[in-house]
């Protein structure tokens, strides 16, 4: 698509904020291919800005024209891209960027080289002002676009097929004499790697968006359970994306977990290795259930370690980032794992939202590429990160809480732990084998260790604990889960 194609597909409406650009002090030459670029394209300039609406927000857009001059960036674009950033951050606009570029133009070298920094350094500031940038990356996108505005987004996102990288592979292969390796620069695989969220169509793009800025910038909705009396009404919306784990689906149970009273929560309650054997069953509740039946408008973000899920999200009503420590993922929990979850903190920061965590890991990863990777470092980083987050944070101990995997997304405002729910050092196994040299004493330590969730609520760990009711079912649990988390977030 050109940019006006894409501006028409994106926005109910646009006002341009474009002045023409100053062509003073350049060559004859380069002054004939910019009007040869100006018939070509249709364009003035290889960037189009302005102000426009966005299924009724106000919006300011920077989209890339490919046709000029393969959408490169020169000190006019470069000022013209720097001046709609200051605007929209003056006025307080989100920002939606499309880049379809091959970098800085050539035939101003060192200068508008240059300007990727000032371009950095106002979006920066946008961003710093807590507002949003969203980032769609067409085909292609290379050079100094995609190693400035191009990766600055809080979500980046690519067109399916695009060659999306650094060097451009022209240039590899005319300074290596050989063709840079196949399947490398494409969309696809930078979302496996965790470099972008996802791939999306660009006729998809108006869905993405408006569930994004749903969550950024639309306030809460009135929530789906009502607390006090017990009625839950059905969810108002659904997720229709394909990067979201499924529809909601019909909330119907009539009791309230949160009319348990204190006395009935103590009766409710399991000792140690009750809730370990409780919580490593198959049909246990886990994150994706609780984005599926919890939550609404969800944006997952792609993360290179599936072990992690990454979110914005509306819980029950309240939007937020939700990270969430997924147990149907094959892998371990990594380095990598880690750094996805401190990518979701640092999110909520940036963005000024409620940050969620679901601790649900039967440990961190044990092995050589772990303890390379920094593991611990990370780990570190974590607990630090999440311990110095000026936003409101809840943290929900939702299934097994294993060392230090459990325990670096735990240091929150409030923490909740579902009833069934536990935190230790060590699986029971590993804290038996260590004292007596065999795990044949694993249940006994699950009870000695106190690591259930009321003997955690004693020692002042938890702060709240929602019962597990004998009839439970994923969507009956998460929900009221969702309900406490609400309450606090509000």
């Amino acid at each position: 698509m050109s940019a006006r194609e894409l501006i028409d597909v994106v926005l109910d409406s646009f006002e341009s904020w474009d002045e023409p650009a100053d062509l003073t002090g350049h060559s004859p030459t380069y002054l004939d291919q910019l009007t040869k670029a100006t018939e070509r394209s249709g364009a003035d300039e290889s960037v189009l800005t302005g102000r426009g609406l966005m299924h009724g927000r106000p919006v300011a857009v920077l989209v890339s024209e490919f046709a000029f001059l393969a959408g490169s960036i020169g000190r006019a674009a470069a000022a013209r891209i720097t001046s709609a950033v200051r605007r929209a951050t003056a006025e307080g606009l989100p920002i939606l960027a499309s880049t379809a570029s091959g970098g800085t133009r050539m035939q101003e070298g060192a200068p508008a080289f240059f300007e990727m920094v000032r371009i950095s350094r106002a979006l920066m500031d946008h961003k710093a002002a807590g507002l949003p940038y969203l980032v769609h990356l067409r085909h292609p996108t290379t050079g100094g676009v995609f190693a400035s505005w191009g990766s600055l987004g809080h979500v980046t996102v690519a067109e399916p097929g695009a060659l999306i990288g650094f060097l451009g592979p022209k240039v590899y292969q005319a300074l290596y004499d050989e063709p840079f390796p196949a399947d490398v620069q494409t969309a696809e695989n930078l979302a496996e790697h965790g470099v972008i969220d996802g791939v999306v169509e660009s006729v998809d793009l108006p869905v993405l968006l408006d569930r994004a800025l749903g969550i950024l910038v639309d306030p809460p909705t009135p929530p789906t359970l009502d607390r006090r009396t017990g009625n839950r009404s059905a969810p108002t919306a659904t997720d229709a994306l394909a990067t979201t784990d499924g529809p909601h689906a019909p909330a119907d149970a009539a009791t309230s977990h949160s009319a348990v009273t204190e006395a009935d929560a103590i009766v409710l309650a399991t000792d140690g290795w009750e809730a370990v054997t409780s919580t490593r069953r198959a049909d246990r509740a886990g994150v994706r259930e609780f984005l599926r039946f919890a939550c609404t408008g969800t944006v997952r973000l792609t993360s290179a370690d599936a072990s992690v899920l990454v979110a914005l999200t509306r819980v029950d009503g309240r939007p937020c980032v939700l990270v969430g420590q997924d147990r149907e993922s094959d892998r371990p929990l990594g380095p990598s794992a880690l750094r996805a979850a401190r990518r979701g903190m640092r999110l909520a920061e940036d963005l000024g939202l409620p940050l969620v965590t679901l601790i649900d890991t039967a440990g961190a990863e044990l092995s050589r590429a772990a303890e390379e990777g920094g593991l611990a470092g990370e780990i570190a980083q974590c607990i630090a990160t999440m311990s110095t987050l000026t936003v409101p944070t809840v943290s929900v101990l939702l299934g097994q809480g294993t060392g230090g995997g459990a325990l670096a997304l735990l240091p929150a405002t409030t923490v909740i732990a579902a009833g069934h729910a536990w935190l230790a050092p060590l699986p029971p196994e590993g804290a038996s084998a260590i004292m007596y040299g065999d795990t044949a004493y694993a249940s006994a330590l699950a009870t000695t260790q106190r690591i259930a969730a009321a003997d955690l609520q004693t020692a002042g760990i938890v702060h709240h604990v929602v019962p597990e009711l004998p009839d439970d079912t994923p969507e009956s649990l998460t929900t009221a889960l969702a309900a406490e988390i609400a309450h606090h977030l509000s």
